[in-house]
């Protein structure tokens, strides 16, 4: 279950990194196109070579002016759900916040850069490290997670508007 805790936590929160990062191309406001309702899939990579299919819905409101980004994504596997709540916020290319992941009780933070097309993150909390990287196309975004300190070893998610 721990494995689950840790990885759904990093997958809830690239997902709304990543969706982020299709809003940088807006200077002064990164998360105004972001605001509505997102969907993807992917793998949650796991200990021992062990890999599970996993599905995710986010839904993203703008706060702050544009500055803040307010996200929950629920995501579904074969063998688990999980609810994350997290707030962003991002000034100068630099983005910082928490996260909540609610079915295991996780908490942590987020940090990094943005650009128009990349973002590269930190994240720490729940018992393990993570990086995080974010490709963005012009209707899609891709996410890699690689972690240490659980069962998660990592992700890749694809995400869409809709």
């Amino acid at each position: 279950m721990r494995f689950v805790r840790d990885g759904m936590a990093i997958a809830a929160i690239t997902s709304m990194v990543s969706l982020f990062s299709a809003g940088a191309v807006a200077a002064e406001s990164p998360f105004a196109s972001l605001a509505g309702t997102w969907s993807g899939s992917g793998k949650i990579k796991l200990e021992g070579g062990k890999s599970e299919a996993i599905r995710c819905r986010a839904y993203y409101t703008t706060n702050s002016g544009g500055a803040g980004l307010g996200m929950a994504i629920r995501c579904a596997s074969s063998s688990n759900k999980i609810e994350m709540r997290a707030n962003l916020k991002y000034a100068g290319g630099n983005v910082s916040g928490d996260w909540e992941e609610r079915t295991f009780n996780a908490s942590g933070q987020v940090k990094g850069q943005a650009s128009a097309d990349r973002l590269s993150l930190s994240i720490d909390g729940g018992g393990l490290n993570g990086r995080m990287s974010v490709r963005l196309g012009s209707s899609s975004q891709s996410v890699s997670i690689s972690t240490s300190g659980s069962a998660f070893r990592g992700l890749n998610l694809s995400l869409s508007r809709g």
